[in-house]
């Protein structure tokens, strides 16, 4: 009697360690699986992460080469716009030089149409 109730134990405690055991085995798969799951959303995050950090990287580079392509256009456009000034002001000379030949060349009509009057009345005098 006292063996088999030393059988039963045993037999008890056998069936509780595998119990435990399997118990044991799926909390380790149940922690596995969730920190798979937990890993695999974190991924997916840095993965998104990454791929916007890249196209904001490329967004960079191309506002910089448009960026420095607006900064010699402007240039351009600046020298061309002083270029039209100059050039401005050089008619502007032009148009006073002539203004001042015009003056000069009445004065000088002028002056040859008193001296031919001049003469005229002397000679008709």
């Amino acid at each position: 009697m006292l063996s088999r109730l030393l059988k039963e134990h045993q037999a008890k405690q056998n069936e509780r360690k595998e119990l435990q055991e399997k118990r044991r085995r799926e909390a380790i798969a149940a922690a596995t699986c969730l920190t798979e799951a937990l890993v695999d959303h974190l991924n997916v995050g840095v993965a998104q992460a990454y791929v916007n950090q890249r196209k904001l990287d490329h967004e960079v580079k191309t506002l910089q080469v448009q960026a420095s392509q607006f900064s010699k256009q402007t240039a351009q456009w600046i020298s061309m716009v002083e270029g039209f000034n100059q050039a401005l002001k050089e008619i502007g000379d032009v148009e006073n030089w002539a203004r001042s030949i015009e003056m000069d060349m009445r004065t000088i009509a002028t002056a040859l149409e008193y001296v031919h009057q001049g003469q005229l009345q002397t000679t008709c005098s």
